[in-house]
């Protein structure tokens, strides 16, 4: 099961912090990091640390959030519910980010047929609300029969993760054809124009709903692969990172 601390706002000193205590020291230095493009990924003392180790940084296209889906999935439910507990209280996210990831670990996915908590210790936890209202399995509890039970469940996990891996596969590829049949690629050549997308966080803010929503002209200089854009403005030059397709369209003078 992976490992997680919710920070409430990050900067360039505790981001590093961050990777030292929790990746570094707790599982060894990885061949590669892949980061999004926030400054606290991109500057000196962090390409520093990462040089040091031999890490390689790589950087996602910038406002592509499917560069890691299962990921993704995964930080959309989070948010939702916890937009949906701490309504106008959104400055404690972190406070309570560990009851809802509890919520969601002991809840069965749609994907696999299990609970991430089941995949990862081969039993289900006990939920508040079994000792509530006293559901069968608290009310038949045997201490001495328990740890038996718990080895079986242990002896059995292995071919539970293999059974929830291909009704997980076979998940995915129904989303896949579902979402293929309704999609439509926006491909770009070399030298086109087009318009990107103005990131909602550099919006212009005193605008409000006027403000623009595209910018530009940009030309494509370059194909970066899997659907993004290598784009260049005329006094500005080529941007850091390549843009994916799906924040552009064509330009008409």
């Amino acid at each position: 099961m992976g490992r997680s601390r919710a920070i409430g706002a990050y900067n360039r000193s505790n981001t590093i912090s961050f990777v030292k205590k929790n990746i570094l020291y707790r599982f060894g230095i990885p061949n590669t990091i892949i980061t999004d493009n926030g400054t606290q990924f991109d500057g000196r003392k962090f390409r520093e640390l990462c040089d040091k180790y031999g890490i390689n940084n790589y950087y996602a296209s910038p406002a592509h959030p499917q560069t890691n889906g299962q990921t993704e999935a995964v930080n959309k439910i989070i948010k939702h519910n916890l937009k949906a507990k701490l309504a106008t209280k959104k400055g404690s996210w972190a406070d309570k980010l560990p009851q809802v990831l509890w919520a969601y670990r002991t809840t069965e996915r749609g994907s696999t047929g299990e609970t991430p908590y089941s995949m990862a210790y081969g039993a289900e936890a006990v939920i508040p609300v079994e000792t509530s209202f006293s559901s069968p399995r608290v009310q038949l509890f045997q201490p001495e029969i328990n740890v038996d039970m718990l080895k079986c469940g242990l002896d059995e996990l292995e071919e539970r993760r293999e059974r929830a891996q291909i009704r997980n596969a076979a998940y995915q590829q129904r989303v896949a054809r579902y979402y293929n049949s309704h999609v439509r690629e926006r491909r770009f050549t070399l030298g086109d124009l087009v318009l990107k997308r103005v990131n909602p966080g550099t919006r212009d803010k005193a605008a409000g709903s006027l403000a623009d929503k595209w910018e530009g002209p940009y030309k494509i200089t370059g194909i970066a692969g899997h659907g993004a854009y290598r784009i260049t403005r005329e006094g500005f030059g080529e941007l850091p990172r390549p843009c994916n397709a799906q924040y552009l369209k064509i330009y008409y003078p």
